[in-house]
């Protein structure tokens, strides 16, 4: 048992990082051109090699045992549990986590000139570039400093709306629109301004309390959205899982130009010796893969593990790569690395199908332990 228990999570780990997934999120960020090549040459090119086949389904194949070993064995228990139970005290840090996760870039984005992604700028969009610089900054600083961040939230979700009728390219950040719905529901959090006017607010005596004209209006209002915070890891997962399998999907096999000028522009069959069609496929079916296991929340946390690893490759393996851009994900994926998979997740309905170890609960684990 021992011997196997060690096997399971390393043999998922090798197969991870085997699957050609460096070069994944935004590549039109630093390949402007589309290459000319269509989905049906690329496809025909796997199709005719039997080792990219072979190790496509080979990949495939081990991941998915992997994963059924992993259920089977359940290696390091105790360990995982204390790790989850230690997550899971960092709840009353989410707001501020999400908060920063799309203020951050949405100042960068504003300073910059763009609107949300890289790939949207003021020509593009056929906006003014003095408007996009002063809404990315205000709704920004707004969410970051915690001042007013409902309405901040709101005033960025319809931003995106609005973006995105100019321009399909802002589906390449996704990921904003659940990082919005997520503030909406946490509110502010603490530390955040928001938090200390509402203490001057409450408190008897003050002279705000008598000055403030919103509080009485809006604070119901908080209070409904706040009482569905349970939804924040649900949100989170399908928003997250669209983004990644949209990026595979059109960003990759529907348009393998871009993929295949970032494979060569950066030699990375140097890296991993396969042909460059095995890169782009591999890197597609990795974020497809990924994204449906993240949206069914199923191994959560260790799919935000390899989504971590990937954002990280990504950052430092190409140097052109927008920083900012991935701040949003980076944040997203930490908040869910701290609630698991939450209300409606595959991870749940496993730890219901397993149950659970009395003694690993007595060493600290969690009440409703995940598969994650």
């Amino acid at each position: 048992m021992t011997r196997h228990t060690a096997i399971a999570p390393l043999t998922l780990a090798v197969l991870l990082a085997a699957i050609p997934g460096r070069a994944l999120a935004h590549v039109r960020y630093v390949t402007p051109s589309d290459g000319g090549e269509r989905a049906a040459e690329l496809l025909a090119a796997i199709a005719a090699d039997p080792l990219a086949l072979a190790l496509l389904g080979g990949g495939g194949v081990g991941t998915v045992a992997a994963g059924a070993g992993w259920l089977r064995f359940r290696p390091f228990r105790a360990d995982l549990a204390v790790l989850r139970t230690t997550l899971r005290s960092y709840d009353d840090l989410l707001p501020w986590l999400a908060r920063l996760a799309i203020g951050l870039p949405m100042v960068g984005a504003g300073f910059t000139g763009y609107l949300f992604s890289p790939a949207a700028t003021a020509d593009l969009l056929g906006l003014p570039g003095p408007l996009i610089r002063l809404y990315g900054i205000s709704v920004g600083f707004l969410l970051v400093f915690g001042f007013a961040t409902r309405i901040a939230a709101l005033a960025g979700l319809l931003g995106y709306v609005v973006g995105l009728a100019f321009s399909p390219a802002l589906l390449l950040a996704l990921e904003y629109v659940p990082g919005f719905l997520v503030i909406l529901l946490l509110g502010g959090g603490r530390p955040s301004a928001d938090h200390v006017f509402s203490r001057l607010s409450a408190a008897e005596g003050t002279v705000y309390q008598r000055f403030d004209p919103v509080r009485e209006t809006l604070a119901p209002i908080g209070e409904r959205l706040a009482a569905r915070t349970d939804l924040v890891p649900v949100i989170v997962r399908v928003g997250l899982g669209a983004s990644f399998v949209y990026l595979g999907i059109v960003q990759k096999l529907f348009m393998p130009g871009q993929a295949l000028a970032v494979v060569a522009k950066y030699d990375l069959t140097s890296v991993v010796p396969v042909s460059p069609e095995l890169w782009v496929v591999g890197a597609a079916l990795t974020e497809m893969a990924l994204g449906i296991a993240l949206a069914l929340g199923l191994f959560t946390r260790a799919g935000c593990g390899v989504a971590i690893l990937m954002f990280t490759t990504t950052l430092f393996g190409l140097p052109d790569d927008p920083v900012m851009a991935h701040v949003s994900l980076f944040g997203l994926v930490s908040v869910l690395v701290i609630t698991g998979g939450g209300a409606y997740s595959l991870d749940r309905w496993l730890a219901e199908r397993f149950g659970s170890d009395a003694r690993v609960e007595r060493a600290g684990g969690d009440a409703a332990p995940t598969a994650d």
